[in-house]
């Protein structure tokens, strides 16, 4: 099972503390080494990061994370697209991939992070009050962005793309660590077919999103 780098360093923390926990338990009684072990379990598949072969061609756009599909609309998005955007937002629980992917080709050319709180991403106003980081690019078919939303237990985003930086549909693009939201966003008024509805369960860089008309 590959892991992404991402959780190496939760992964040993963690681990280190498990592994001396089991140590204590042994001494008890070993059956209760299996509750550490599953939690450690829990901690790889967390951090798991399986290969994924994008469907279609330029386009088509993917999911940029694993989860359910929760609202397609539009928003006010002042920061790159400087009024109305068109969400689809994607919540993550702690057992989906949390590996971030990038939904379409296109070069960075924003990026804007903003502090905040640790809402609940159900909670209708994490969409302001959360941490969160807008990732802006110039695609072949116009601007899109991917913004990463922290939750509830997700306190640490990562995400490694620079500005000039450019990436392929499904590149790996960072993670939300611990449950979050992960919004792919698009102009208000793009030339798009929606091809998944509310509701969908969907797969990072495998799913596909939504269909450039021309």
């Amino acid at each position: 099972m590959r892991l992404t780098p991402h959780g190496f360093p939760q992964l040993i923390l963690f681990g280190s503390w498990l592994a001396m926990l089991a140590a204590l338990l042994w001494l008890v009684n070993p059956w209760l080494t299996i509750v550490p072990g599953l939690l450690f379990l829990f901690l790889l598949s967390f951090f798991r990061d399986p290969e994924r072969i994008p469907p279609g061609g330029a386009e088509v756009a993917v999911a940029p994370a694993d989860g359910v599909l929760v609202d397609i609309g539009e928003v006010e998005e002042p920061y790159f697209f400087g009024g109305k955007a068109l969400r689809l937002g994607i919540y993550l629980s702690v057992f989906n991939v949390h590996v971030n992917r990038a939904p379409l080709d296109g070069k960075v050319t924003f990026r804007h992070y903003k502090p905040g709180k640790y809402l609940d991403v159900r909670d209708p106003s994490c969409e302001k009050e959360n941490e969160a980081n807008l990732i802006g690019f110039e695609g072949e078919r116009g601007n899109f962005a991917v913004r990463q939303v922290a939750g509830l237990i997700a306190r640490t985003i990562v995400c490694p793309v620079s500005l000039d930086d450019t990436v392929t549909r499904g590149d790996r693009m960072g993670m939300i660590k611990f449950g979050s939201r992960t919004e792919l966003l698009l102009p208000v008024d793009a030339d798009v077919t929606i091809e998944a509805k509310v509701g969908d369960v969907v797969k990072g860089a495998s799913t596909i999103l939504l269909r450039y008309n021309s």
